[in-house]
């Protein structure tokens, strides 16, 4: 089980617009409280045709929904509508990426806690970038004209 529903109706994508929304370089992501008593969590997908030809469409659909499969059921919001709108950008970006930012939209829309991310944090200490806590690199003394 997928644990959301899919929404397939016009009216619901368009209702979905008066929600909140969060934009990424990749998706935007639109979360609609439905106010009703169904507390299923409810996924739509739209792409235009801008971003490609209908196998690019097709294969961001895809990676969309096997993002959701992973974070709605934990993260989504519970009797809420959530529509990914796929942007131009988000084709080329790195699945990881991709899903680090699903996870802080989802955070920051739906209320809920973020899960911890595959591969830790970026930038963290594991990576070359250092992590956090470590003091910045020194800068170089500024020349001037008087130390010829």
């Amino acid at each position: 089980m997928r644990g959301y529903t899919v929404i397939k109706k016009r009216p619901d994508f368009l209702a979905a617009n008066r929600g909140k929304r969060h934009a990424t370089p990749g998706f935007v992501l639109l979360v609609h409280d439905r106010r009703d008593d169904d507390p299923a969590k409810r996924l739509g997908i739209t792409i235009t045709k801008k971003v490609g030809n209908a196998v690019v469409r097709n294969r961001m659909r895809r990676r969309f929904r096997e993002l959701a499969a992973e974070l709605l059921p934990e993260m989504g919001k519970t009797g809420a509508d959530h529509i990914l709108i796929g942007r131009e950008g988000g084709i080329e970006r790195d699945f990881a990426v991709l899903r680090e930012e699903l996870v802080k939209a989802l955070g920051k829309l739906s209320g809920n806690s973020p899960l911890p991310l595959a591969g830790g944090v970026r930038g963290g200490p594991e990576t070359k970038q250092g992590s956090l806590h470590s003091p910045p690199p020194p800068t170089p003394p500024a020349s001037g004209r008087g130390n010829r």
